[in-house]
């Protein structure tokens, strides 16, 4: 089983309210009463060729107590909340779901490339700071904004790397191979800081003379581009009603794309927020594979936690479940009558194997039966 990253164009997010009205307001809130509220949340009506991905509950309210991230062990009536929804096109998620099935795999959990990065990036101080991360991909640059310790928005920018190779092919009329090397070893992202005389030279086609290409020219189509993808956090940061002033942690940058030289001055330019290069550090062990330091490895990181996390979660919850168990103490008798004898110089060696095997045939009769009888007082 594995978790995999989405993100794309088809990808949309929306805000819900729900509420759920306690029978028995003396009785503490139980985990069970928050998980089904958030699993009311995906019965919303979206349109059909969508599928709800995943459903992020943002704060909690408890009566006319507010603003609380977790509403366990408060007593009230009516238990309400805001979610962030993500939503994506159902043809999409089943292509990806085919791919993995047709690698011998299984999709555990997908999970939305954004917020994969943040959790591999981001920092408890700047949650609670408030930051923006936006993962510039090939396809598209995500974008996740929080604030006050939440998700506040979710946003998928319909640009990315592959847009900047594409406008430099058409631009400087060279091959999309040509186009792309010339991206990552000599591309800026501020034309100011290219120097005007300058010159690339690259191959000709079949006989044809070489070209020479301004590193000027090539600093200015790449600046155009990625300025209208930084004018889109701008966009988005206003729409939910934020400014520069509300985002102390400014803007992390990651994936692939992240790497052009001249980038964080041109993000600063353009958004007025602080800007730096999230590399995934924090969660690697001393000994890591350096190459594992790289933007691009962002995503992959994240969900590797998310899975991980995923795991912590359910232990905690077994070992929960199970702790108060105890062996009954004809049981534990049994048991350490059956040790002695095994353990005892006097059996011979032939015969404690099959002694070996009745003990741990009682031992698991024993345990059925200890089920049962807890199954039972749950019944009744």
């Amino acid at each position: 089983e594995v978790y995999v990253g989405i993100a794309g164009k088809h990808i949309k997010s929306l805000q819900t309210r729900g509420d759920i009205v306690r029978q028995d307001a003396e009785i503490e809130i139980q985990q069970k009463e928050i998980d089904q509220l958030i699993a009311d949340q995906r019965r919303t009506f979206i349109p059909a060729s969508d599928e709800i991905i995943d459903v992020i509950p943002q704060d909690f309210k408890v009566d006319n107590i507010q603003n609380i991230k977790d509403p366990v062990g408060y007593n009230g009536v009516k238990v309400g909340a805001n979610f962030h929804l993500i939503t994506g096109d159902k043809n999409a998620i089943r292509n990806i779901n085919r791919a993995v099935l047709r690698s011998g795999l299984h999709t555990k959990d997908l999970v939305l490339q954004p917020l994969a990065s943040a959790s591999a990036v981001m920092s408890d101080i700047d949650l609670e700071a408030g930051v923006v991360i936006l993962d510039i991909g090939g396809g598209t640059s995500d974008l996740a904004i929080f604030y006050e310790g939440i998700l506040k928005h979710t946003a998928v920018i319909p640009f990315g790397g592959e847009n900047i190779t594409h406008d430099i092919r058409m631009g400087l009329g060279v091959l999309k191979q040509q186009a792309e090397a010339l991206k990552v070893q000599f591309g800026c992202a501020i034309a100011d800081e290219a120097k005007a005389n300058t010159f690339i030279t690259i191959p000709g086609l079949k006989g044809l003379p070489a070209k020479e290409i301004s590193m000027r020219n090539l600093a200015q189509i790449i600046q155009a581009r990625m300025s209208e993808i930084l004018e889109f956090i701008s966009y988005h940061i206003k729409q939910i009603g934020l400014d520069a002033n509300a985002l102390n942690g400014g803007i992390i940058l990651t994936g692939g794309g992240s790497q052009l030289k001249h980038l964080i001055q041109l993000t600063e330019y353009v958004t007025g927020l602080n800007a730096r290069i999230g590399f995934p550090n924090e969660h690697l062990a001393p000994n890591h594979i350096a190459e594992l330091k790289q933007p691009m490895y962002a995503t992959c990181l994240g969900l590797i936690l998310k899975g991980y996390n995923d795991y912590e979660s359910k232990s905690k919850d077994f070992t929960k479940q199970f702790k108060h168990i105890q062996v009954p103490t004809l049981l534990k008798e049994q048991i350490k009558a059956e040790e002695t004898i095994i353990a005892s110089p006097t059996v011979k060696n032939e015969h404690a194997p099959k002694l070996n095997a009745r003990f741990w045939d009682k031992f698991k009769n024993g345990i059925i039966e200890l089920f049962k009888e807890e199954d039972d007082q749950i019944i009744r």
